[in-house]
């Protein structure tokens, strides 16, 4: 007995299935879900990615289903989106998207947006933030670098950031050209600062500044310019961590107004651009110049209060002693009379000694003048002897400094390789040692003007 097959073509079949998508599903849904694999399309303006559902608990993944945005729709969601969220559009974001259920004859199943709540997913990116946040407390970091002194004169800088950015720019002409002259040695550490490859860039830009620590005062992280949808790499975990564990301060100016960053909490200063951080730094100094003159002003007026003093004493000394030694010798001769009226049958020896008595007088008057004389010459000439000793402590104070310039200057990598010296570097760190390297190795030379790499034979 022959059965009769009720055959369809593929066609048919994914018609009839796209029909019943149609009657199942005739209006759009609020979905909860995260993003995955977003692309957009650079002709068509077309954006295609996934949207997945994961445990919380395991992170496997639960739920999966293809998404589309077509341009006209993605060209005003994705600038309200990023407006309203700070952050830019793009993978592993927690998102509420108002859907369309479809299905094509040749793709299949897919979701297409036609709208979107950026106040979900600002929700999603505050639960992050706080998580992280916690996270660097409960491990004891959160405000390690913040605790570190920052150095009176803070001249030898190690910057990261993009070495094409007009903030860079900006930073170290403002640091070169300060109005009082101050020495700054300003070292740039490249980095790519948007964009996905943001936090391994400055991490590993850490660890270069690390290898040659006792170089450097400040680490510098500067970003010049850019959306705020750019900074949500600043609230990294792994970057926030390493620069609140970095034994040296951190000073950032990322170049936002919006409320700080998770790296900008835990740095050691934080200020809003570039150039705000170099008119820190300069500021710094100066704070310390005014108070090496404050403390030379400090000293010449209580020098000066001194002499006054002293002065004063010695002038009422000089007026009161004329008339006191005058006063004791009037009354020593009344006694004298007074007693020579009662020996006056007394041997001549007795009258030859109250000759002495009268010559008494003239020789006390004579002592006195003599040290006022000594005294006025010492007062006389101590103003020039303590300016002279201020001088001398001002030109050993000036002089240190300026040999601290100097050894800055002669410490500094780029003065020693034009010394004719070299650095070997493996894996982007200096090799310090013979046994640091093996046959095989790669290897890069570093000479003053250039750069060769090698292979170790």
């Amino acid at each position: 007995m022959a059965f009769e097959i009720n055959e369809l073509s593929l066609l048919e079949l994914n018609s009839l299935i796209r029909d019943a998508f149609d009657n199942a599903f005739p209006e759009t849904y609020w979905v909860r879900a995260e993003t995955s694999d977003v692309r957009v399309n650079a002709s068509s303006g077309h954006c295609y990615l996934e949207f997945i559902e994961k445990d919380e608990k395991t992170g496997q993944t639960l739920a999966k289903a293809r998404g589309a945005i077509w341009s006209n729709t993605f060209h005003v969601l994705r600038p309200y989106f990023e407006t309203e969220t700070g952050q830019a559009f793009g993978s592993g974001m927690k998102v509420l998207v108002n859907v369309s259920v479809e299905f094509h004859e040749i793709y299949g199943y897919s979701l297409n947006v036609t709208d979107i709540d950026p106040s979900y997913t600002i929700g999603d990116i505050v639960r992050k933030r706080k998580e992280i946040i916690l996270r660097l407390q409960e491990e004891g970091v959160f405000t390690l670098n913040k605790e570190l002194p920052f150095p009176a004169l803070p001249q030898r800088i190690a910057v990261i950031t993009s070495p094409t950015a007009a903030g860079y720019e900006d930073f170290a002409d403002q640091l070169k050209n300060n109005e009082y002259g101050f020495s700054f040695y300003v070292k740039l550490f490249p980095a790519v600062m948007q964009g996905e490859k943001t936090e391994k860039s400055i991490i590993e830009a850490l660890n270069r500044i690390f290898s040659s620590l006792e170089m450097f005062d400040v680490v510098v992280i500067i970003r010049g310019g850019g959306s705020a949808s750019e900074l949500n790499i600043f609230d990294s975990y792994r970057l926030a961590a390493n620069c609140a564990q970095f034994p040296l301060p951190v000073i950032t100016g990322i170049g936002h107004e919006r409320d700080d960053t998770v790296v900008d909490m835990v740095a050691n200063t934080r200020l809003k651009t570039p150039t705000a951080v170099a008119a820190f730094l300069i500021e710094k100094m100066y704070r310390e110049l005014a108070m090496l003159q404050d403390f030379e002003q400090k000293i010449y007026g209580k020098i000066t209060a001194r002499l006054n003093s002293e002065k004063y004493l010695l002038q009422s000394i000089t007026a009161k002693f004329p008339v006191t030694i005058t006063g004791l010798i009037e009354q020593n001769r009344r006694r004298l009379n007074a007693l020579m009226s009662h020996l006056t049958a007394l041997p001549q020896w007795i009258r030859r000694f109250e000759e002495k008595i009268d010559e008494t007088p003239a020789r006390l008057q004579r002592a006195v003048n003599a040290i006022i004389s000594t005294r006025s010459a010492l007062l006389a000439d101590m103003p020039e002897r303590l300016r002279k000793s201020v001088d001398a402590i001002y030109a050993e104070r000036k002089r240190a400094l300026e040999l601290d310039e100097q050894y800055i200057k002669m410490a500094s990598p780029e003065y020693i390789l034009k010394r004719g010296y070299t650095l070997v570097y493996k894996d982007g760190k200096i090799v310090k040692q013979a046994d640091g390297v093996s046959s095989g190795d790669d290897i890069a030379v570093k000479f003053h003007d250039g750069e060769k790499k090698g292979k170790i034979i």
